[in-house]
């Protein structure tokens, strides 16, 4: 996240370019849909089959998709990263997957689909807090008010729970928190190495890396999960949140942002929780009082008010090729 002053506007762009604009804009809104989706997918997913099941079925698909993606574009070939880097990725997959996404996976299962959107969406706060722990970025006065009134709005949004001693769906939330934070955390350690090889190098080498822990840990429970009860239906939830939502939307979601520019295309993740919180009512009957939906606009006014308070400059979208 940079300080410098915002860059100077960039000429008016061709009618292409402009096309291409406004179809990444409407491929991070559908992404982004899809994501919100997904929360209500998956806890209809977890009725019939355990989170540990589901972490087994999903990582012996996403690290082939990664792979054969990665040899796709190198043309064929595996394309190889200095020693030290290759490290470094593998602590990071299984910091950004072997303990974020089952981290992420059992916080839903022990949630609700709404609440899970809305702590993850606290994951710029995090961010902002590890660059300044890193030295990189000092908060300001708006970032420090911002920060302080999206924990506040966490709070609100927890006190019900809190209040009806709903001791499981509140340890599932402060999970779910903790692995914001550690999401985020993977995200600035993968910036330098993604500015370095590239998105699609970096998601390969951190998943097939990543996958390992959670095939070994998840074994166990995927031998016991009832399999017979999957339907059709179930089916195919699997493969949407497996393929669709966690491979394919970060692949499109790269894409909007290499077009866009991050600080164009981050405010759109605020529509996740309420996309999030209109599946869980429709599909799984997921329903809100005052104090939570006051709780859950606090906490995400507070996550804008803390990002828009950076002063991060837009960044000019990509050429078009």
């Amino acid at each position: 996240m940079s300080l410098a002053p915002e860059a100077a506007a960039p000429p008016t762009p061709a009618p292409a370019a402009d096309g291409l604009q406004q179809l990444a804009l409407l491929a991070g809104v559908a992404t982004v849909a899809v994501w919100g989706v997904n929360f209500a997918v998956q806890k209809t997913l977890f009725a019939v089959l355990p989170p540990g099941g589901f972490l087994f079925a999903r990582y012996l698909l996403m690290p082939l998709c990664a792979a054969l993606l990665l040899i796709v574009v190198s043309r064929g070939r595996w394309p190889r990263l200095p020693r030290a880097d290759v490290w470094r990725l593998a602590g990071l997959g299984v910091l950004g997957h072997g303990v974020h996404v089952v981290l992420v996976t059992y916080g839903i299962h022990w949630s609700t689909a709404f609440s899970s959107a809305l702590i993850l969406a606290c994951g710029p706060v995090f961010t902002l807090l590890i660059l300044h722990a890193a030295g990189i970025e000092r908060l300001r006065g708006g970032q420090v008010a911002g920060v302080a009134l999206a924990c506040a709005g966490v709070f609100v949004f927890l006190s019900d729970k809190l209040i009806g001693r709903q001791w499981a769906a509140t340890g599932g939330d402060l999970v779910l928190l903790f692995a914001a934070s550690l999401f985020s955390a993977y995200t600035v350690w993968t910036k330098p190495l993604i500015q370095r090889h590239g998105g699609i190098p970096v998601m390969a080498y951190a998943t097939v890396a990543g996958s390992v822990p959670v095939l070994l840990s998840s074994l166990w429970p995927a031998w016991h999960a009832p399999w017979e009860r999957m339907q059709a239906l179930h089916w195919g939830l699997l493969l949407w949140a497996s393929i669709v939502s966690a491979f394919l939307g970060w692949l499109v979601w790269g894409w909007v942002n290499e077009r866009r520019g991050v600080a164009r295309t981050a405010p759109l993740m605020y529509l996740m929780p309420l996309v999030a919180g209109a599946g869980a009512w429709l599909f799984t009957g997921e329903r809100f009082g005052t104090v939570k939906l006051l709780g859950a606009a606090v906490t995400l006014a507070g996550v804008a008010w803390a990002q828009s308070a950076s002063g991060a400059r837009r960044e000019a979208p990509a050429p078009v090729d």
